[in-house]
């Protein structure tokens, strides 16, 4: 990863903010699904949904996991409109349909709720480093921050997308095998594992309220549903068709991520009762449970995952920073390479902050529902209202990212996320009540003239 990094750092290879935030709009379908999938596919889903499936079981599971694919589903149908926008980031979707005052403050919310990943990314690869050196947790984390953030900050969205897709087929494969071996030998047969669990694990909703499971079901569905990430990806594809192709192998490389992660998650909880949650597949690399080969290549698969996770999240906050924050308090026009050098000091500033709010979440699952949910409840429902609610208004979206990203934040300072349900479950009914009322109270507005009317026109076709 390092020397693809350097590879790509190359003014040759990356040369102009659009080389370093959309890899120069060249990504073939192929690498393009391979990013999208291990964007999403970071310490959510090894560290953070494997330890909620370990508690819960293999259907709860399930559940968790549906929003992924029901959410790219979505994405297939978005993928050509996205591409012909070709935007940098969502607020500037945004400030097509509503202005400028709802691109600042979208910018603002996705900023809190990316370095929010970007910040379990770091501790994820921390967990790794720790379980393969001698270095105590919180010296690993900081020595996976300093990563992380180097790739980011060299070859822009080529070398992490190049990193991503080699490190997805690592993953892919190491988790297969593993899984494969662990229900062979370990196990011996399905039927052990079958009989090992608890019997409230073998229930469809793992023991938690049809409310609470709703509650991990739509942060995930949401986030990918809005994320900045895939949005930023689609429009660095070559063309509207290598959009929607890479947006249907990302649909089937999926479930060759997800289906071993559930099994594996919920096995090592009849093999390793009582461990820690959050390394519930990590732990199986240990020799007791596979061969040294296999374990490595997991932890190799994983740490890379998480790695180009987390540099998929600093890069894409730098194009909030370039394009709508920095962009608007400029008196003149930002540069191609001044813009890739305010986009490599950004990634800087989010690293060390990410590295600062890691400091207050008690596990990588709450960390993880926090920023989806700031993410989901306040920004999704404002950019889909763009694509295709004509009747929104700027001051009704306005309101709804406020009252969502609020309410969010209020829920988790009272520790409700915790004792009761996740936030989203009142969050998103907020944004969305919020929303219409304000909007139908109002006059519908033209879209804002900031840009070229065929863009216009994309956005409310």
């Amino acid at each position: 990863m390092i020397l693809i990094g350097a590879w790509f750092s190359r003014s040759k290879a990356t040369s102009t903010g659009d080389d370093f935030l959309l890899a120069g709009r060249s990504l073939p379908a192929p690498v393009l699904a391979g990013t999208m999938l291990a964007t999403f596919v970071g310490s959510g889903s090894i560290i953070g949904a494997a330890s909620f499936i370990y508690e819960y079981g293999p259907w709860a599971g399930m559940f968790f996991f549906s929003g992924t694919f029901i959410g790219i589903i979505c994405l297939l149908i978005l993928a050509p409109r996205v591409q012909r926008l070709a935007k940098y980031t969502v607020p500037q979707i945004l400030e097509m349909r509503f202005g400028k005052v709802v691109r600042l403050i979208a910018t603002v919310i996705i900023l809190v709720a990316f370095v929010g990943i970007t910040a379990y990314q770091f501790t994820g690869a921390g967990y790794i480093i720790s379980l393969i050196t001698p270095l105590s947790p919180s010296q690993s984390t900081i020595a996976a921050t300093v990563l992380i953030t180097f790739l980011a900050l060299s070859g822009g969205l080529k070398s992490v997308a190049w990193s991503d897709f080699i490190s997805i087929a690592i993953v892919a494969i190491s988790l297969i095998a593993l899984m494969i071996y662990i229900f062979a030998v370990d196990f011996g047969g399905l039927a052990t594992y079958v009989d090992g669990l608890n019997p409230i694990q073998l229930t469809l909703t793992g023991g938690l309220s049809p409310i609470q499971l709703l509650g991990y079901f739509l942060p995930v569905f949401l986030l990918l549903l809005g994320d900045q990430n895939m949005y930023q990806r689609l429009a660095a594809a070559a063309s509207e068709k290598t959009a929607r192709f890479a947006t249907l192998l990302f649909f089937f490389g999926a479930f060759f991520i997800i289906v071993p992660v559930i099994l594996l998650a919920s096995a090592s909880s009849v093999l390793q009762d009582g461990i820690d949650p959050d390394t519930a597949i990590l732990s199986l690399g240990g020799a007791e449970f596979s061969p040294a080969g296999l374990g490595g290549l997991l932890l190799t698969g994983a740490f890379a995952l998480i790695v180009t996770t987390g540099s998929s999240y600093l890069l894409t906050c730098s194009a909030n920073i370039v394009h709508d924050l920095v962009a608007r308090l400029r008196t003149q026009e930002t540069t191609d390479r001044q813009a890739m050098i305010i986009g490599r000091w950004g990634v800087l500033l989010l690293a060390v902050l990410g590295f600062v709010m890691v400091q207050f979440f008690p596990s990588v699952l709450s960390l993880q529902m926090y920023a989806y949910t700031m993410y989901g409840a306040a920004i999704t429902p404002a950019l889909l209202a763009a694509l295709f609610w004509p009747r929104a208004t700027g001051t009704g979206v306005a309101a709804s990212m406020v009252a969502g990203g609020l309410a969010t934040i209020l829920w988790e300072i009272n520790g409700l996320s915790q004792s009761v349900m996740n936030g989203v479950i009142v969050s998103l009914p907020v944004a969305l009540v919020v929303m219409v009322v304000v909007s139908l109270l109002g006059k519908p507005a033209p879209a804002a003239k900031t840009t070229a009317d065929s863009q216009a026109e994309h956005i409310q076709s």
